[in-house]
């Protein structure tokens, strides 16, 4: 009986073992249909998946482009760059008298030491790996050089090869590096585990022209075997690379030079937060050079600030803007340069007093003589009388203010032109309260070089396909609008000659003897972010010219400006505007052959002390140098500016004299501290009330100086 138990127990498990089976069978039947039927399974598609295992594609990377200088000096490059790599594989080798794996690897690692700097035990350590079909050298055997490579395959060592790549180089180093911008490589792996690196335009026209200078990378795809060779016989599809296109700017490299150089010197003279000049040509509006001051090296990237403050980053002007209040009046056909306002100040109905430079004023003056003087009540008076907010708000957009220029760089900020109340209109008038760009100043000083015609400004002069020649766009002059007569512009150039040239105005300090430089000056408070007034230190300003060189048939604008130049010192802008202008005269061949090279220079001041009045009075002066003699003494015992102090034609330099009765002298227009140096070394303690330059002081010229004299100075920042 037991015996026949366990039978069908056997045979009941074998049933069970059997629909087990057929079970698993019919999963496995419905598992294979599905993957059969299916092109896509747990999120995984597997045509995809079988391609890549089969298939492989190698990127052909596309050159990128280089940008050249309008006189073709290359700004920007490719240079190759490459990788070491060491194949370890026997495997490669088909013939063993020539073979394509390491064979000697002490030998290798030998003769690889010296030229990659590292050392023979590391080398071994890479080339001794087991189970690897290659092996690369870690850090140092990356980025290597042209001429490295060639040092390495002249030791002609089996198995050694090299994997190319590009680096974007700047020849020129710190030299229109925020028109250039720059470059950056990124490396990422791909699906077959391989590492790409990309070239990618990060800042100026490296990022504003990226795929036209990229180009197109082409590629080949073929089937491949397990070791990832390709499988003769087998089908290949191939596309060609399409190389990136060359840039060629409108930035003449020796007129670039010029603004790199005066912006170097200033660096090392003077204090000051930043320093930016542009310089158009003036009859096409084509930019010839753009810099700032700190600027940076595009192959080190050592930036400090990420904003080209030449059109992205606005600021308000100050009186450079009086220009396009002048010409609004002038084109409404209003204007009368010889009709006459009270100077000084100005209130307004609300009460708010809006003063000149000089708060005391030079009483009743011409519109005219209050445009050379910098006069905002001048200003505030033109717009009281013939002009609206609607009007001035109208024909500075007109002039293009308030919106983008559309210079090809990136991040062009359009400003704020926003003015409403009365106080605002008359601040709008001299540049306060509204914000620009130097390169919205550029295009609007156009009209005054083009007979009233405003031209767009533009960078590129052309882009070129490098394999064809062909030029495929071409920059040119481009008219905006007519936004002014010949009448008014030919009034403007006349005010802005004056401003520069006649004796005792606002921009003295950039007269050039025998140059027809013109301009205007701008002096703008800084606004303070924290009381919503402005700032008051004799430093927190804005300083910036307005120039055009020369006045009869230019050949270059100029708009600079300075931002919190150390104790308010204009000498910083006037001197680098100056070396400019004169290298500019030589480059265009237009330098007057009337000037020396002496008076154009800036002389080290010597010592007078003990010296003839009348002889050393006679010395200073020939050297184009404003002399005040204290005292009726024949000899001279003190100085100001001292010795060794640097001075240019139109520094204003005090001699003191033996006489036992001085008497003080007038220091209304030098700036504070050079009007305290100057008392002090009279024995005159000084009180500043203010910031800025001398408008008034509380006791008079020719008073004589006695003990313990205290003097008031008041100061006013000059607009």
């Amino acid at each position: 009986m037991k015996k026949k138990k366990r039978a069908r127990n056997n045979i009941k498990y074998s049933k069970f073992v059997i629909l087990a089976s057929l079970f698993l069978f019919a999963l496995m039947i419905v598992r294979v249909t599905q993957l059969a039927l299916s092109t896509e399974i747990d999120d995984t598609n597997l045509q995809a998946l079988a391609k890549r295992r089969t298939t492989k594609t190698d990127i052909i990377k596309a050159k990128r482009g280089n940008i050249y200088s309008s006189d073709e000096e290359v700004l920007a490059q490719n240079v190759s760059s490459y990788k070491l790599i060491a194949y370890l594989s026997p495997s490669r080798t088909t013939d063993s008298d020539n073979p394509q794996h390491v064979v000697d690897k002490e030998k290798t690692a030998k003769e690889l030491a010296p030229i990659l700097g590292i050392s023979e035990d590391e080398i071994l350590k890479y080339l001794s790996k087991e189970g690897i079909y290659q092996t690369e050298f870690g850090s140092a055997g990356k980025g290597l050089t042209e001429l490295t490579k060639e040092k390495i395959e002249s030791l002609n060592l089996p198995g050694i090869d090299f994997e190319e790549s590009f680096k974007r180089y700047y020849p020129k180093g710190d030299f229109a590096s925020y028109v250039l911008g720059y470059a950056k490589e990124e490396t990422t792996t791909n699906s077959d585990g391989e590492e790409e690196t990309t070239i990618t335009g990060e800042m100026g026209i490296e990022k504003y022209y990226d795929s036209t200078l990229k180009g197109e990378d082409g590629y080949t795809t073929y089937q491949k075997d397990l070791r990832g060779y390709k499988i003769a016989g087998t089908n290949e599809i191939s596309k060609e690379a399409s190389d990136g296109k060359d840039v060629y700017l409108t930035i003449n490299s020796s007129i670039q030079f010029f603004v790199e150089q005066a912006l170097s010197e200033a660096e090392e003279n003077y204090n000051y937060e930043w320093f930016t000049i542009m310089i158009a040509d003036a009859k096409t509006g084509a930019i010839l050079a753009s810099s700032s001051s700190p600027s940076f090296d595009p192959n080190k990237r050592d930036i400090t600030n990420y904003l080209d403050l030449n059109v992205a980053s606005p600021y308000e002007p100050g009186s450079t803007m009086k220009i396009f209040t002048y010409m609004a009046t002038m084109e409404q056909g209003v204007y009368n340069g010889n009709e006459t306002y009270h100077s000084g100040v100005y209130t307004t109905t609300d009460g708010t007093e809006i003063g000149d430079w000089n708060r005391a004023g030079w009483g009743d003056i011409t519109f005219d003589k209050g445009f050379a003087l910098s006069s905002n009540v001048g200003v505030i008076n033109l717009i009281d009388r013939y002009l609206s907010a609607d009007i001035l708000r109208s024909y500075f957009k007109k002039l293009g203010f308030g919106k983008k220029t559309g210079i090809e760089l990136p991040g062009e900020n359009p400003g704020k032109i926003d003015f409403k109340y009365e106080t605002e209109i008359f601040n709008a008038g001299f540049g306060q309260g509204i914000t620009t760009t130097p390169i919205q100043n550029i295009q609007a000083l156009t009209s005054l070089t083009n007979a009233g015609v405003m031209l767009k400004p533009y960078l590129v002069e052309k882009i070129v396909d490098p394999d064809t020649g062909e030029v495929v766009y071409e920059g040119k002059r481009e008219e905006v609008d007519t936004v002014a007569s010949e009448t008014t512009v030919n009034k403007i150039k006349d005010l802005m000659w004056d401003t520069v040239n006649a004796p005792g105005m606002t921009g003295a300090g950039y007269r050039l003897e025998g140059y027809n430089l013109i301009g205007k000056t701008g002096t703008a408070q800084i606004a303070d972010e924290n009381s919503g007034g402005y700032l008051t230190g004799a430093d927190d300003i804005i300083s910036s010219f307005a120039g055009i060189y020369p006045k009869d048939d230019p050949k270059v604008i100029i708009y600079a400006s300075v931002k919190k130049p150390e104790s308010g010192n204009q000498k910083v802008i006037w001197q680098a505007i100056k070396e400019i202008v004169v290298n500019i005269s030589k480059y265009y061949g237009t330098d007057p052959t009337t000037v020396t090279e002496e008076k154009l220079a800036e002389y080290k001041l010597a010592s007078y002390k003990n010296k003839d009045i009348s002889t050393s009075k006679t010395e200073l002066e020939n050297m184009g140098i404003n002399v005040t003699v204290i005292g009726n003494g024949s000899e001279i015992i003190k100085q100001y500016p001292t010795k060794g102090d640097k001075v240019t034609v139109g520094t204003k330099v005090f001699l003191i004299t033996n006489d036992s009765n001085l008497t003080v002298p007038d220091v209304t227009g030098l700036s504070s501290k050079q009007a305290e140096d100057l008392l002090q070394m009279l024995g005159i303690s000084v009180k500043l009330e203010g910031n800025g330059y001398v408008t008034s002081q509380n006791i008079g010229a020719g008073t004589a100086i006695t003990d313990n004299m205290e003097i008031t100075l008041t100061l006013t920042p000059k607009f």
